[in-house]
């Protein structure tokens, strides 16, 4: 278990050293200036050799996944003051974003991840309340963000990113009932998730093989996103990844028509009620 854990998080350090390289684009869609720190020479080394085995792709879609969640949650945040980033990594929103006043960011992730990047961002200040709880999602992470300061009566944001494709089916029904039972009315979740298809698609295979050997295979797709949360009362809005990554010049491929069986992933955003 530990050599998967571990695996899983390099991946933040792959995501971390993707935000760096778009940072130094002309026309990034982002400004990350946290990210090169965070990746580290590890970082470097994750993504040269990811490049290597699946070319763009994959960097393409975390810069893309990137962006719309930094868009999607500063919007939800003009309403909403908390702020969960479940398997948070490497992820620097809370010293990068423009937070409103008194927003709080919990970020939760495996004891080791948290104490790494407190050490690398000892020096910055975040842009908000930032409340760092090291805990694994397989042990009871609800007691740890409550006795953090979490407040379940009031509306919440949530963020799940790049994270559900290394759970099997029953461990994201049971993160999702979780976050539920933390909900109050009109909070809102926002996830991205791998397609059925995707997993599928020929395309595909190499990067699926790549993952798997190095300890960290994705396990779970849907091509009906909504349904993991409409059981619980949320409505989701769903956005194929394409159609932002083509807006913003850096997807593959164009927009695949709805109702064409065809391989993609998708952005929801979900609101309680």
């Amino acid at each position: 278990m530990e050599s998967r854990r571990d695996a899983v998080a390099d991946t933040g350090l792959l995501v971390a050293a993707i935000r760096a390289r778009e940072s130094t684009r002309a026309d990034r869609l982002f400004t990350d200036p946290f990210a090169d720190k965070l990746a580290g020479e590890a970082g470097q080394r994750i993504l040269d050799a990811a490049l290597a085995t699946s070319g763009e792709r994959t960097t393409m879609q975390i810069v893309v996944r990137t962006r719309f969640w930094d868009d999607a949650l500063l919007q939800a945040v003009s309403t909403r003051q908390q702020v969960v980033l479940v398997a948070a990594g490497m992820d620097a929103r809370a010293y990068r974003l423009d937070w409103p006043a008194d927003t709080e960011v919990f970020e939760l992730d495996q004891p080791s991840v948290i104490a790494a990047k407190n050490a690398l961002l000892v020096d910055d200040t975040p842009q908000c309340t930032r409340v760092p709880i090291g805990v694994d999602l397989a042990d009871d992470w609800p007691a740890a963000l409550t006795a953090a300061g979490f407040d379940a009566t009031v509306p919440s944001v949530w963020l799940t990113e790049g994270l559900l494709q290394y759970l099997d089916e029953d461990a994201v029904h049971r993160l999702f009932e979780r976050i539920d039972a933390l909900s109050a009315f009109a909070s809102v979740l926002c996830y991205d998730v791998v397609g059925k298809s995707l997993l599928e698609a020929p395309f595909m295979a190499d990067l699926l093989k790549s993952m798997a050997d190095n300890g960290a295979p994705w396990l779970f797709g849907t091509d009906d996103p909504a349904e993991l949360v409409r059981d619980h009362g949320w409505a989701a809005k769903v956005t194929d990844i394409a159609e932002p990554g083509n807006r913003w010049n850096r997807w593959y491929a164009p927009v695949t028509p709805n109702g064409t069986d065809a391989p993609r992933g998708y952005f929801a955003v979900a609101t309680k009620g």
